[in-house]
């Protein structure tokens, strides 16, 4: 290994060591907050979000736009980047459509859910496979119903 790629290590380590020792001095999970998370309408999105979801209770997050429960196991980012016209799963709930990240969902990786249409875009992740994502998109529903809808998702019989 030579110096730079020790140096590039090291400073990842230590940034590492600053992400882990701010939630042990804390106690807030951190979690990377999406390109327009300052947008005014996150604020009320966060507001109006649940204490417990999926029977799992609301974490402590460090981040704008953001919210966690159980540990992280499901996380909520208001301010992501708005979603492009896409042919993944698309789904309405409540009047509400969010599509699946199908690339992240076939890596065994976490399932991530976006709102389509909606300004500023919320999107939810779950971590663990058995958790009820629909279950949980109609109880955030309550949070984002409000954002602005600019679009909306439609079958392949619409177009």
């Amino acid at each position: 290994m030579d110096r730079k790629q020790r140096a590039v290590l090291t400073g990842l380590g230590a940034l590492g060591l600053v992400a882990v020792g701010t939630y042990a001095l804390t106690g807030a999970r951190s979690v990377e907050p999406g390109p327009f998370a300052a947008d005014p309408q996150c604020r009320r999105v966060l507001a109006r979000l649940p204490d417990e979801l999926l029977g799992e209770e609301r974490d402590s997050v460090e981040g704008a736009g953001a919210a966690s429960w159980g540990g992280g196991a499901i996380v909520l980012r208001c301010g992501v980047e708005p979603l492009a016209p896409t042919v993944n799963t698309c789904m309405n709930v409540n009047g509400t459509d969010w599509v699946l990240d199908e690339e992240r969902a076939g890596r065994a990786g976490p399932r991530v859910l976006t709102t389509y249409g909606r300004i500023p875009a919320v999107e939810v992740a779950f971590t663990e496979s058995d958790q009820l994502a629909g279950d949980a998109l109609a109880v955030v529903d309550k949070a984002v119903r409000d954002l602005p809808q600019q679009s909306k998702c439609i079958g392949l019989g619409e177009t």
